[in-house]
């Protein structure tokens, strides 16, 4: 029953994103800052949506003598070239969100992960190519590559979509900037500096 929970509310979220993304708005990201990661996917989206749509035509030629059959493949093939615009508005409207005293990390509607600045031991710049990640680590690539590593020294629990919470301590990401994203946790890390004394 959980999963199937867990799959309703993944749909709920994504016909939500698509709307958010058709009316150019963003989710979640009041009262912060906003960093994107989904400028990766895009290519590799569009060219899902032309294969559906390529797959689509070509049913519905072979498909035209049985009208009945037509209409259930051709509802199939729109929710599914739904479904994959779907996640890239989720991509897109969902990005990690940066508050004064935490970071909140997501991938579409399958991550939302919220790590207190003061859990953060580590931040860094670092491009890696997607691979099995360790016990303990969270992986979360696009276009099969991260660029910020968040090293935790008090891990953090991860629900994912379907399976049981685990606790990471690692979390691997990516973001459109890079720099900019680990620029502005480090300033949050740190604080500004103390105004000096007045002269005497």
């Amino acid at each position: 029953m959980r999963i199937v929970r867990g799959l309703v509310r993944h749909e709920a979220r994504l016909w939500t994103s698509l709307a958010l993304w058709a009316t150019r708005r963003t989710h979640g990201t009041d009262g912060g800052l906003a960093f994107g990661y989904a400028r990766g996917q895009g290519a590799t989206m569009a060219g899902l949506v032309v294969v559906c749509a390529v797959e689509t035509f070509g049913m519905a030629v072979l498909l035209r003598d049985w009208p009945v059959a037509h209409r259930v493949v051709l509802a199939l093939d729109v929710y599914t070239v739904l479904l994959v615009v779907g996640l890239h508005a989720a991509g897109v409207v969902r990005p990690h969100v940066l508050t004064p005293d935490a970071l909140r990390v997501r991938q579409g509607v399958h991550v939302d992960l919220r790590i207190p600045l003061e859990a953060l031991r580590a931040v860094r710049r670092e491009t890696r190519i997607t691979h099995r990640p360790a016990e303990g680590e969270l992986d979360l690539a696009v276009g099969s590559q991260t660029s910020v590593t968040l090293e935790l020294r008090t891990p953090v629990a991860h629900v994912p979509l379907l399976g049981r919470p685990r606790e990471v301590g690692v979390v691997r990401l990516h973001a459109d900037d890079a720099r900019a994203l680990v620029g502005a946790l480090t300033r949050a890390r740190t604080g500004p500096s103390p105004s000096p004394d007045p002269p005497g």
